[in-house]
C-alpha cells in the first residue's frame, strides 16, 4: 500500500454526519416527490377504508396490541378472529396490500439511491478527490490504497456496491420486512453480522477502512497533506525521481 497521510478521525467523523444529514434530505424529498406520483397515500387510504369496514362490521378494533388481544373474552377474540378471516379472503385488500407493500419498496429504493447517485457519487466526480459535500467542508478525500485519484469505476464500487448495496439496503430491507411483518431470525443474523463486520474493520484496519473503501481499495487521507496523483505513470514518474535524489545524495 502507498504511503498516505489518514484523515483525522473526528474530521472524518464530521464530514460522514454532514453528508448524512444532505442524504435524509434528499431521500425524503425524492420519497415525497415519488409517492405522489405513484399515488401511495390514496392506496393507503384505500386500504385503510377496506380494514374499518370489516372493523365496524365485526365490532371489532384490528388496531389493538397482542396484550391489549389476550385480555379479551373468548367472544370478542371469536369476532376478532372472525374478521381477520374475512381480511384474508379479500381479494381487494390482499391486492392493494400487495401493492402497498411493492410501491414501498420502489419509493424506498429509488429514493435512497437517487441521493447516493447525486451526492456520494456525482458530487465526487464534480470536486475530484473523491469529495462529497461534508469532505469538501472538513478537508477529507479518497483515493486509491497505491495513491491515485479516484476513477469513476472506483467511485461506483466505492459508493453504489459499497455504501448503497450492502451497508445500506441490507439494513433498510430488513427494516421493511419488519414493517410488515414479514422479519425472520435470519434477517436480524444478517444485519448483525454486518454491523459486527463494520466495527471490527473500523477498529483492526490501521486506515479505518469499511467495507466500501475495502471493495474500492479505497482510503481516506487530509487533502491539506497528502499528495495524489492523476495516474499511474505519475506515480512512478513520482517515485523514480524520489529514488534519484536519494541515490544523489548517498553519493555525496
Amino acid at each position: 500500500m502507498y504511503d498516505f497521510q489518514k484523515a483525522n478521525i473526528w474530521k472524518r467523523i464530521s464530514a460522514s454526519l454532514f453528508d448524512i444529514i444532505l442524504l435524509v434530505i434528499i431521500i425524503i424529498g425524492a420519497g415525497l416527490l415519488t409517492s405522489r406520483i405513484l399515488k401511495y397515500d390514496s392506496l393507503s387510504a384505500h386500504l385503510q377504508d377496506s380494514y374499518s369496514k370489516y372493523e365496524e362490521s365485526y365490532g371489532v378494533d384490528l388496531s389493538i396490541s397482542s396484550e391489549e388481544y389476550e385480555a379479551l373474552d373468548e367472544a370478542s377474540k371469536a369476532k376478532h378472529e372472525a374478521a381477520r378471516k374475512a381480511i384474508l379472503e379479500d381479494k381487494d385488500i390482499i391486492k392493494t396490500y400487495e401493492k402497498l407493500m411493492n410501491f414501498t419498496l420502489i419509493i424506498i429504493t429509488f429514493s435512497i439511491l437517487f441521493a447516493y447517485l447525486l451526492l456520494e457519487f456525482t458530487v465526487p466526480l464534480l470536486f475530484k478527490n473523491g469529495q462529497t459535500l461534508g469532505k469538501k467542508v472538513f478537508g477529507v478525500a479518497v483515493m486509491r490504497e497505491d495513491g491515485v485519484r479516484l476513477s469513476s469505476m472506483s467511485l461506483f464500487i466505492r459508493t453504489i456496491l459499497g455504501k448503497y448495496t450492502i451497508e445500506t439496503m441490507i439494513p433498510v430491507m430488513v427494516l421493511i420486512l419488519f414493517f410488515f411483518g414479514t422479519m425472520n431470525i435470519f434477517c436480524i443474523l444478517v444485519v448483525g453480522a454486518l454491523l459486527i463486520v463494520q466495527l471490527a474493520m473500523f477498529i483492526i484496519d490501521p486506515a479505518r477502512c469499511l467495507i466500501h473503501d475495502k471493495l474500492a481499495k479505497t482510503v481516506c487521507v487530509d487533502l491539506a497533506s497528502q499528495m495524489i496523483f492523476d495516474s499511474e505513470n505519475d506515480m512512478l514518474e513520482y517515485k523514480k525521481r524520489i529514488q534519484a535524489e536519494k541515490a544523489a545524495k548517498a553519493e555525496y
